[in-house]
């Protein structure tokens, strides 16, 4: 593995992400701003690093912007209208327990 490879799942700085996805690093703190999901670790001096999973939101987000034509708002509707779809898988699945749960008492009682 050459030197400026890292390896998986390894912090990104700021620099090392703005680089791979061509944007300046001042567009990656303010999507900061913009996007509440996105929260890299923040160390000494403000230096900002990026988990795997904020990398993987960052090149979601760049390709939505530059590749599929999104705006900022069409981006933040659409991971918004994501989240509240995961949360109503979840709680549909909870309650599914919960009445499975409820049955087993039943038939014990």
């Amino acid at each position: 593995m050459p030197a400026t490879e890292k390896a998986a799942g390894a912090l990104l700085t700021i620099g090392e992400l703005a680089a791979e996805i061509g944007r300046p690093q001042h567009i990656l703190r303010y999507w900061e701003t913009r996007f509440p999901q996105l929260k890299p670790l923040t160390r000494a001096g403000n230096r900002r690093y990026y988990r795997p999973d904020d990398v993987a939101l960052v090149r979601r987000i760049h390709h939505l912007l530059s590749q599929e034509g999104y705006s900022i708002r069409g981006v933040q509707r659409l991971l918004a209208d994501e989240k509240a779809a995961r949360g109503k898988g979840r709680a549909e699945e909870l309650r599914a327990i919960r009445e499975a749960l409820a049955e087993a008492l039943d038939a014990d009682g």
